[in-house]
Formats: structure tokens, sequence, C-alpha cells
């Protein structure tokens, strides 16, 4: 299983954008940062997961705030997402078996694939962040 990527201080930097311009919303620019790099692993994640009414694909998808972004898959109507992701025994007597596998298919795999993707879009999408309310970025 990959390590999360941790940006130590996004609190601190929402709450120091938030002071900084009051009617601009730090919480929607940074939500939709996670949102965009998130996607990226859902991008790779959908296409690989099974198919048969694609109720299982569409409930994957890219769930994020202001200082977390997320990939989620299943829900009330698809609860046999993480089966299909990290298998296991289910159904009546435990009778349907799906090979176990603790990293799964679809989306920490994904998160492999695009990892330095990811890692690029979060940055970009905080140094357009800072450009937003007028910040200027330097190296160092």
């Amino acid at each position: 299983m990959p390590e999360a990527i941790e940006i130590r201080g996004l609190a601190e930097f929402r709450k120091a954008l938030l002071r900084v311009d009051k009617e601009w919303s730090a919480t929607e620019g940074l939500k939709r940062v996670g949102d965009e790099a998130a996607g990226l692993v859902v991008g790779w994640a959908r296409p690989r997961t099974p198919f048969r009414t694609g109720a299982a694909q569409r409930s994957i998808r890219a769930t994020s705030t202001a200082t977390a972004a997320r990939v989620t898959s299943g829900g009330a109507r698809v609860p046999y997402g993480p089966w299909l992701d990290f298998g296991g025994r289910v159904g009546r007597k435990r009778a349907v078996h799906r090979a176990f596998l603790p990293g799964g298919r679809y989306l920490y795999p994904g998160y492999d694939a695009k990892r330095v993707e990811v890692e690029a879009m979060l940055a970009d999408g905080l140094v357009r962040t800072l450009h937003a309310v007028g910040w200027d970025v330097t190296d160092g």
C-alpha cells in the first residue's frame, strides 16, 4: 500500500489565505486542487474496473476537502465495490470468493501509477491558488 502524500502546514496555509482575502474562498480553491489531483487516479482506475452494469465504475470518484483529497469506490448502491478492488469472501455463507489483495487492484495501483503526476498537479494547484490571491512564489 503506498504512502499518502502529506503536505505539512496545509491547514495553516488555508487560514493564511483566508486572512489575506476574506472574499475569496480558499476552501473552494484548495478543494478544487484536490479534486483535480484525485481525478488522475479516478481516470486510471475506472477503465480497469470490471464492467457489467457500469455501477462499480461510476462509484469510483474523487472527494476532497480543503485539507484532504481522496478517491473512493462503492457506496450504498454498490456495496460490492471494495470487494471488487480488494477481494475476500462475500455472500451467503461467504461462498463467493475473490483472491484477497491487500494493495487492491484498482485504487492503490492507480495511485502508484499516477503518483508523480498527482504530486506535480498538487504543487501546480497550490501555486495557482497563491497567484489567485496575488502572492508570488519563489524558489527556496
